[in-house]
This record gives structure tokens, sequence and C-alpha cells, in this order.
């Protein structure tokens, strides 16, 4: 069982990493800006179930074979810079409703936008990698199971920062709903600026 101060240890670091806003979170502000409140929420959830997929990679151990491995590592980086450069090209180029007013991608095209953004970022993968398990105590029985827990936990307090700077952007993009050319290319910077960091990840 892990200490009850061991447990309050890692949520008062993760509590300080979860308020620093980072690209999931620049990621959900330009889609509720673009898209308002509920496409800023559906992205949040499809963030953090991206962040499930990286909780069982740590727990497997195949966080560290992809940083240990140069082919694995490029496959999963350049696939992520890739789809993000696309996002941003997107929003740069896409589609217009009648009225200059960005075309609303559907919600569940949103939330799988938000799974994809978080499981092809290599800096993800690393993180958990790097952060977890310097709260695992190994006389404390399994590390995957502790991997898990801590995982799970940070995600919740994750999802509870994503969804405020949804719905904080979802309000502020209501109100610029006339400013629809400049949303879209907030969004594409965001979504080129996500994919240009995501290109300078290195192994080390």
């Amino acid at each position: 069982m892990i200490s009850p101060t061991t447990f309050a240890l890692f949520v008062t670091a993760s509590l300080a990493l979860v308020l620093i806003p980072g690209p999931n979170h620049f990621y959900i502000i330009a889609r509720g800006l673009a898209q308002g409140r509920t496409a800023g929420l559906a992205s949040a959830f499809g963030v953090e179930v991206g962040t499930l997929a990286h909780i069982a990679a740590a727990a497997l151990g195949l966080s560290y074979v992809i940083s240990q491995s140069a082919t694995l590592f490029a496959v999963v980086k350049w696939a992520g810079v890739a789809y993000l450069a696309y996002l941003g090209l997107r929003a740069f180029t896409g589609g217009q409703e009648q009225g200059g007013t960005p075309a609303p991608q559907p919600l569940g095209k949103v939330f799988l936008e938000g799974v994809l953004v978080n499981v092809l970022n290599p800096k993800v993968a690393l993180f958990f990698l790097a952060f977890l398990p310097q709260f695992v105590d190994p006389g404390a029985g399994s590390p995957a199971p502790q991997v898990v827990l801590f995982g799970l936990t940070l995600l919740l307090l994750g999802l509870i920062s994503d969804l405020v700077y949804a719905c904080a952007a979802g309000a502020l993009g209501h109100r610029l709903t006339r400013r629809a050319r400049t949303l879209r290319y907030v969004s594409g910077v965001v979504y080129l600026g996500m994919g240009l960091a995501a290109a300078f990840t290195g192994r080390k």
C-alpha cells in the first residue's frame, strides 16, 4: 500500500504541474475559442482519454521501450508532428459556413482529435516515464498498480484543470464569434506551435 505521505507529496507535485498551462491546455483553449464550450469540453475529455494510453504504457513499460528505441520514438514523434501540422493547416484553410463562421466539427471528431493529440505527443510519454516512477515504492508491492494509481490521480487532477480552461475559452470564444477569422488563425498557430515543439523533442 502506498503511504499517505507519499501520496500527499504526489498530489501536491501534480497540482503544481496541472496548474501550469501546457500543450494540452493550449489545444483545449484553441478548440474552445474556435467552436465554443461544448467543443472545448469534448477536446478536454479526449485529451484525458489519451492520458489513459500513456498510463497503460508506463505501467507496462512501453514508454521505456519507446524512449530507448530511436526507431519507435521517431515513429511516434513524427506521427504527432504530422498530425498537429495537419490540424494547423486545416485551421488556416478549412471550409467556412455562410457568414464567415468556421464550419463546426462534429463533437465525436473533436473528441477523437483530443485523444490523438495526446497519444501522439512523445513528450507526454517521456513525462510519465520520468515523473511517475519517482513516487513508486518497491517495498509497497508491484510497481505497475502504483503507477496506475498515480496516473489515474494525475488524470483526474488534469481533467479538472482541462475543464476549467475549456469553459473559460468557450465563454470567451462565444463573445468573439464575430471575429471568426482571428479565432481560426489563433487555433492554427497553436497547432503549428505544438507541432514545432514536438519536432524538437529529443529522446534524452
